[in-house]
């Protein structure tokens, strides 16, 4: 953990806290933290005492001012910068895209606290969090337009499901910075606090994540929400869904969350999320770049 050079990792009583930290770039996206993220995300998932993941920006300026473009970040954060004929190459895969993919895996739940501005890969490495918070300061962007390129970080598949096609369309094709409020009323975020109090609101959810829930239960549900809504058809669902409550039901945390519900106590999960996922986990299979 103390590794990290772009990001600061901090895991304290079940809950771990990702922080943005360049603090003289106003937490501006590069490879480096990228790869640092994404080592991160490896970390809490194989961490059987975390039981959620909050994401924030140091300072109350910034979240991450987006993609740094100068040489001193980095260059090319979007893809390898040397040329290549084949667009199938891994080499041409999306920086953002990649980081948001892995958030996308996560087995634990991921809560933002977005403390400021959010613009680019700032605004699109946060869809794929579960559940999101922001400063009634905060400001976001997907200004991809205005720079003469495209949304990146797979946002054309999330972020239509977040907000809808039509506000998706309107804010990627503007390019324009709209306020938290904009956010908040279109369903980008879950609630707007003042500065100071944004992290203890996320720290609350992620508390009641922690005290109360199965670790097992929270991973399944994650999964299947975010993979099943997108199936063309409930049956898909059905399948998992019938699979899921089977094995589940007939596990140490059920038992003690019958019990503990019965004894009206708090509960005490024993099952594991690096032990003691079903048996059929994962049930979809993981399509590769081409």
């Amino acid at each position: 953990m103390s590794d990290f050079t772009q990001i600061k990792l901090d895991i304290a009583d079940r809950i771990a806290t990702i922080t943005l930290h360049r603090p003289d770039k106003l937490n501006a996206f590069t490879r480096t933290m990228m790869a640092e993220m994404i080592a991160a995300l490896d970390l809490t998932d194989a961490d059987d005492s975390v039981r959620a993941v909050i994401v924030t920006g140091h300072g109350e300026r910034a979240f991450c001012a987006g993609a740094d473009l100068t040489p001193e970040g980095g260059g090319h954060v979007f893809s390898d910068p040397n040329p290549v004929e084949d667009l199938a190459d891994e080499r041409v895969r999306d920086g953002g895209g990649r980081l948001t993919l892995r958030l996308f895996n996560s087995k634990k739940p991921l809560i933002g606290a977005c403390n400021g501005v959010a613009v680019g890969v700032g605004a699109t490495m946060q869809l794929p969090f579960d559940i999101r918070l922001a400063a009634d300061s905060a400001r976001f962007g997907f200004v991809f337009a205005r720079r003469g390129i495209t949304p990146e970080a797979a946002s054309s598949w999330f972020l239509p499901r977040l907000v809808g096609m039509q506000t998706a369309l309107e804010w990627c094709m503007t390019g324009r910075i709209f306020d938290a409020q904009e956010a908040f009323a279109k369903g980008l975020v879950r609630s707007l606090h003042p500065q100071g109090e944004l992290l203890e609101a996320a720290r609350a959810i992620a508390r009641e994540i922690a005290d109360n829930t199965s670790a097992v239960s929270v991973a399944m549900t994650r999964a299947m929400l975010w993979r099943l809504s997108a199936e063309p058809h409930p049956m898909l669902a059905h399948r998992v869904d019938s699979r899921a409550i089977y094995r589940l039901s007939r596990s140490a945390d059920a038992k003690e969350g019958i019990a503990s519900f019965l004894e009206k106590r708090s509960p005490a999960y024993p099952d594991t999320v690096s032990g003691h996922m079903p048996d059929f986990y994962p049930w979809w299979e993981e399509p590769g770049y081409e």
